[in-house]
């Protein structure tokens, strides 16, 4: 017996208001998909200083509008200067201790630990960084496009970057 909440036309069917026909939709094969962890695939774009392994792809599950993988940054190792086009990324850490530096001249700069969470505006030139010597840094990542679009940059970065704390209507600035 279905639920009384769920409407049984979009559980089991999609309506095709064109021809006025309720077409039968196949939801094994078009529903939820599962990436095990240890089938990630290497073969897609990179930046020098890290590794990506997409998970979430339009060529591996059908995604339309996103792609989402996952990053390593050895201990000690910095990514190039790169943005990602008009896609929006966000970076959540699962181990390890990010540095981000952006800007023109990466001349901004901000740390992240595991629990955190990074926005990275389009086309905002940008580095990753392991803050640690001795961990790996271990972080997902979700773009806004299932392309799989990153543009290396030469960029000659400022020497001191200045930090940028998290400031928002919520979190006010630190006293200093």
């Amino acid at each position: 017996m279905p639920l009384p909440c769920r409407p049984k036309r979009l559980l089991y069917s999609t309506d095709d208001r064109s021809s006025g026909r309720t077409l039968a939709m196949d939801w094994k094969d078009n529903g939820v998909k599962v990436v095990p962890g240890d089938q990630l695939d290497v073969n897609t774009a990179q930046t020098p200083g890290m590794s990506r392994a997409a998970a979430i792809t339009y060529a591996r599950v059908g995604a339309q509008k996103l792609w989402a993988g996952t990053v390593h940054i050895h201990p000690g190792a910095k990514t190039g200067a790169h943005h990602h086009g008009e896609l929006e990324s966000v970076i959540y850490v699962v181990r390890g201790r990010a540095r981000m530096r952006w800007g023109e001249r990466l001349e901004y700069v901000a740390e992240a630990g595991p629990g955190d969470f990074i926005y990275i505006p389009p086309f905002v030139p940008h580095q990753e960084i392991n803050a640690s010597s001795e961990e790996v840094l271990e972080c997902m990542l979700v773009r806004s496009d299932n392309e799989a679009v990153v543009v290396n940059l030469d960029i000659a970065p400022v020497e001191t970057p200045e930090a940028v704390a998290w400031v928002d209507p919520i979190h006010k600035a630190p006293p200093g």
